[in-house]
């Protein structure tokens, strides 16, 4: 097992130390963001307070414990820290279990003596020993900040947890689906189901009567993002919800294991579907090729579209109720709609991550040429009546579809919930989703760019692009950021719906810049050679 730890090492050797240091470099960016926005504890318990009056911001942030310095740094990072080590860990797995079988390597380590199982246990050791690392260096930092030790190791603890039960989810989603696009994609909805199910617990929990605390509802209690928050570091420093996601890490690991024991090489749980006997008219073209390529995948992101632009209206009737029944959250959400912001704000804030799934469904059409090209099936392809340019523009046009279709799932979402609430906010949702939409094609057109200068990249730089971008937005006025940097995120030069109509702000250079990348990358991959190589 040790030869095939230290080939995983050195295959991460760049990759993983990116996942860690860059979720350590986040985690020291909130001490200082905090310390300078939210410096005295009058300011950070007014913040608690309307995020009390406005429960959807729990959705997007943690769990609030309490008005501390500490406190307030893990309320707004946590989930985000959490969030990258999940990700960190099922690509981790995945990677080295689905995707060794896919390309054959795994063939030729089962035709040594190593036993059946020793690749799977190379692997899951190497992904606990990432988590462990990262945790600790998430401790380290806080208390290097000044922090008190026992939160800053339960927060080093309940960030590692969620990426050890994630790396669980995706040892498993690999045994049970039979390409790693499908496991990462299986792994990937989990993840995101999770976070959604533990902020929808946290925005239905009840307020303390100081409003500073907020006791997550039942839901949270089902995803391990909940577990985490609910260790409250620096407030209760209780380190046994955090067991439990390592627990369920555990167990899907030892499924794996399970499975992995009985499957044969290249096989899965769930079969591969079988192909039609005679092909539609639309396979005649590269285009109706690629569409039938990634068809499964878009569907996937416009359900996710759709349900996220059906909660941005729908949960007004949350938020009313929440301010309804206590009485000081009541008096701030009067001051609030008064000013008309908090509906207008929430569907922004929903849209801003439809934006991001909408980005995702892009940038996933446009890797998915890197795939081709790398399993070898893009070479038929080209050795008959098409050219590269018309080849990559088939990938371009399908990821420009995959996001209309998905910022259009979510502005049909959003109309089906405003029927129950306030159709005014329609007009919100149909402003921002076309901002949201414009930004995600700069995306795409980027992951083009990176993908005909230096193919080997793609897929990393394409999902590192949007997750960058969404944290510079999301962070960027937190930790006081330069303004030139904040609004290189194009989710920050979207258009919104203010008192004298709509501000374009920076809507037609995002246009400009989507338009100008795409058609750079075609005229440069009319010279550009196949490199099939991984």
């Amino acid at each position: 097992m040790i030869p095939l730890l230290r080939l995983r090492l050195r295959r991460d050797r760049v990759q993983l130390p990116l996942w860690i240091l860059g979720t350590a470099a986040l985690a020291a960016a909130s001490v200082g963001g905090v310390a300078e926005s939210f410096a005295t504890e009058a300011d950070r318990k007014v913040l608690l307070a309307t995020v009390m009056a406005n429960p959807v911001i729990l959705m997007f942030r943690g769990l609030p414990s309490g008005a501390g310095e500490a406190q307030m740094a893990l309320f707004l990072i946590l989930p985000f820290l959490a969030m990258l080590a999940a990700f960190m860990s099922t690509l981790l797995a995945v990677r080295h279990t689905r995707t060794e079988e896919e390309q054959g390597r795994a063939e030729l380590i089962s035709a040594t003596p190593a036993a059946r199982v020793t690749p799977l246990t190379a692997t899951t050791v190497h992904g606990v020993v990432a988590n462990a690392v990262l945790g600790l260096l998430v401790a380290v930092v806080y208390i290097g900040s000044g922090y008190p030790a026992a939160g800053s190791w339960t927060s080093g603890l309940a960030t590692a947890s969620v990426g050890l039960c994630f790396l669980g989810v995706g040892l498993l989603s690999a045994q049970l689906m039979r390409t790693s696009r499908g496991a990462n994609s299986l792994a990937v909805w989990i993840l995101v189901a999770s976070f959604v199910v533990s902020g929808l617990g946290n925005a239905l929990g009840t307020p303390s009567d100081d409003l500073t605390r907020m006791e997550s509802g039942r839901l949270a209690w089902l995803s391990p993002f909940g577990w985490a928050e609910n260790t409250r570091p620096f407030a209760d420093d209780a380190a046994w919800p955090a067991l439990l996601g390592i627990a369920v890490g555990a167990a899907l690991a030892a499924a794996a294991f399970a499975v992995q024991s009985v499957r044969d090489l290249g096989e899965s749980v769930v079969p591969q579907r079988h192909g039609r006997a005679w092909a539609p008219a639309s396979l005649s073209s590269p285009t109706g090729l690629v569409w039938r390529l990634t068809s499964g995948s878009v569907l996937g992101w416009a359900i996710g579209g759709f349900l996220t632009g059906l909660l941005a209206t729908s949960l007004a009737a949350v938020v009313n109720e929440i301010g309804t029944r206590i009485d000081a959250v009541q008096r701030i959400f009067e001051a609030m709609s008064q000013q008309g912001g908090l509906e207008s704000g929430m569907v922004v804030i929903f849209y801003m991550l439809a934006g991001v799934l909408a980005a995702c469904a892009g940038v996933q059409s446009v890797c998915r040429a890197r795939q081709e090209e790398v399993h070898g099936t893009a070479e038929p392809v080209l050795a008959g009546a098409v050219d590269r340019v018309r080849w990559l523009a088939g990938y371009l046009l399908i990821a420009f579809i995959a996001v209309v279709l998905t910022i259009t799932a979510a502005i049909a979402g959003s109309a089906l919930g405003a029927l129950g609430s306030d159709m005014s906010l329609l007009q919100d949702a149909v402003v921002a989703g076309i901002g949201q939409g414009i930004a995600a094609c700069v995306f795409l057109a980027l992951t083009a760019l990176v993908f005909v200068l230096t193919p080997r990249a793609t897929i990393v730089a394409g999902w590192m692009l949007v997750l960058l971008a969404l944290l510079i937005g999301l962070f960027g006025p937190l930790f006081s950021l330069p303004e030139w940097l904040t609004t290189l995120s194009p989710s920050a030069q979207t258009p919104v719906l203010d008192a004298d109509g709509v501000d374009v702000k920076g809507a037609w250079w995002l246009a400009a810049a989507a338009v100008a990348g795409s058609v750079a990358s075609l005229a440069l991959m009319r010279r550009r050679e196949l490199r099939p190589a991984a």
